[in-house]
């Protein structure tokens, strides 16, 4: 529900920080070919830097509440199996939403729930 995302984001503001991979070092390597021999000094390569938002898992957990506060749980279903689409084709949904159920993604990218079989 959009009320308890602003809320929550109102909350626990995005926090933003920017953090810095350690540096990765190539040890020198020493090579020989027909008794030359040669050595390729070390190096260091910049490990990178990221942002991280810090009030990310807070603000989730808000987000949570609020709509436990209004009545909504939330589950997971699993993904709807070839044999689960062929047996409710053209049958129309009956019975509610249950752990049973199952989640089918459309060509359009939206999703629907089909009923336990």
């Amino acid at each position: 529900m959009l009320i308890c995302e602003v809320k929550s984001l109102k909350e626990a503001p995005v926090a933003n920080q920017i953090r810095q991979r350690p540096p990765i070092f190539y040890p020198p390597v020493q090579q020989c070919h027909g008794g030359n021999c040669w050595t390729r000094p070390g190096y260091w390569v910049d490990g990178g830097t990221y942002t991280v938002d810090v009030n990310a898992g807070l603000r989730a957990r808000l987000e949570q509440s609020c709509m436990a506060q209004k009545g909504y749980q939330r589950f997971e279903l699993p993904r709807c199996s070839a044999d689960q689409v062929a047996a409710l084709s053209g049958k129309p949904g009956s019975g509610g939403l249950s752990e049973a159920s199952c989640a089918l993604r459309q060509k359009n990218g939206s999703t629907i729930i089909l009923p336990p079989l």
